[in-house]
């Protein structure tokens, strides 16, 4: 299942969803780097690489790998878990070497595309799954009316925010920016130990934070017409706001290495009363063992603007490996596998985030009170234009810019010189 590509793309450091996994990337059933052509057995081989989510994914995965070998034994089954900070790196290597994988869980694909590399998703997905996928979701991969991956899970974003520590504060939760900082004000002088705001400007997910902050403004990274906006003055302004609350010691104080879930342990630790992070931290605090009474709000805006939330998804894509027919067969059993109700509803649900898929929503709000709005609110929410080809550069840019702003950088210029290099 090889098609020998002479192409060497530009590693890109990615982040996604709902996107964005902890720890060091691991192996389900042993692992692979490279893709057997099948073996004298006559068992096809399928190779998947997939993100790291949670401290429960790799054993997850294991699982799954057991089941479905047990089920299918022809097929060959092997996935690699991967970290979202090694992921990117590990799958352009692999292409740069002519070893794409066959599956890949990821949150991008515009570039791979535009590079030829992927198959249309209707080739490798059965009518039964790609019928009961969100259509809004599948919008989100579409280019030139061609859907290219599917979306595996999505997550929303809201305001967490330590009950506790802003009643001990008298500090009320903020619903605009300046009650922001009378919020961060109050808990700075209640116990300064306490980093009243949580903000990830690393590789991991600091292109969140500017979807944050300039939706919020009235901004973001394209105007209603689709076209690049990245240096509005409403960015502008609401990166400079970001930084300012980070120099004004009201954050975290690494924003640049702490990433979303070095925030969520703090959060979890008390060590942090605010942030804002997906429908699946209470999942991660569980699992983590940590006890804090926490509560959900919409995230701040500025100037009149209504609050937006962000949605991320993540996708499932195929890459073009020249397959037979009977290889073809396996990826379609494998996604048919995936999808089945009641195992795709205990993955979306073991991992805390929401489904992809019509069936899954309805089990899932069943099973959980909890997560029947989040269902709702992921209808509504704002999304990355991931189906723009330069969207990796853009996800890139913004991080260089928030990261060069921490170090004392100028907004506009940084934004400006951004605008026009992705621009031009």
């Amino acid at each position: 299942m090889k098609k020998f590509v002479a192409l060497f793309l530009t590693l890109a450091l990615m982040c996604g969803l709902v996107a964005c996994g902890s720890g060091s990337g691991g192996s389900s059933d042993g692992g692979s780097d490279s893709k057997d052509e099948g073996g004298s057995d006559g068992k096809v081989s399928l190779n998947v690489i997939a993100a790291q989510y949670g401290q429960n994914t790799t054993s997850w995965w294991e699982g799954f790998v057991k089941d479905f070998t047990a089920e299918y034994p022809d097929i060959d089954l092997k996935v690699e878990v991967e970290s979202w900070n090694d992921i990117s790196t590990v799958v352009n290597t692999r292409i740069s070497n002519n070893d794409a994988p066959d599956i890949l869980n990821i949150d991008v694909f515009a570039s791979y595309q535009a590079d030829g590399l992927l198959l249309p998703a209707k080739d490798y997905v059965s009518d039964e799954v790609y019928n009961k996928l969100y259509p809004a979701f599948l919008e989100q991969s579409d280019v030139d009316g061609t859907v290219w991956a599917i979306p595996d899970l999505a997550s929303a974003r809201a305001l967490y925010y330590n009950a506790d520590i802003l009643e001990a504060a008298n500090a009320k939760v903020p619903t605009t920016w300046d009650e922001l900082i009378e919020a961060c004000e109050a808990i700075k002088a209640y116990d300064s130990s306490i980093y009243p705001w949580g903000i990830d400007m690393t590789t991991d997910e600091g292109q969140a934070a500017f979807a944050y902050y300039t939706w919020n403004n009235g901004g973001g990274f394209v105007d209603k017409d689709g076209n690049w906006t990245l240096n509005s003055d409403e960015n502008v302004e609401a990166i400079e706001f970001a930084i300012k609350m980070v120099n004004d010691g009201y954050t975290n104080t690494d924003p640049a290495n702490n990433t979303r879930y070095d925030l969520q342990d703090m959060f979890g630790a008390g060590k942090i009363a605010m942030m804002i992070g997906p429908n699946s931290i209470p999942q991660y605090v569980a699992d983590g063992g940590y006890s804090v009474n926490y509560e959900v709000a919409p995230i701040p805006t500025n100037g009149g603007n209504p609050s937006v939330s962000a949605g991320v998804m993540d996708r499932f894509m195929c890459f073009d490996n020249d397959y037979s027919d009977a290889e073809m067969e396996a990826i379609k059993t494998f996604f048919d596998f995936f999808y089945e109700d009641a195992r795709y509803s205990e993955w979306v649900l073991m991992e805390g985030f929401l489904p992809a898929t019509t069936t899954g929503g309805e089990i899932i709000a069943k099973e959980d009170e909890s997560m029947a709005s989040w269902v709702d609110i992921v209808g509504s929410c704002n999304f990355y234009p991931t189906a723009k080809t330069e969207w990796d550069d853009v996800k890139q840019g913004v991080i260089n810019v928030e990261q060069q702003a921490l170090l004392g950088g100028n907004v506009k210029e940084l934004l400006d010189g951004l605008q026009a290099e992705i621009a031009e």
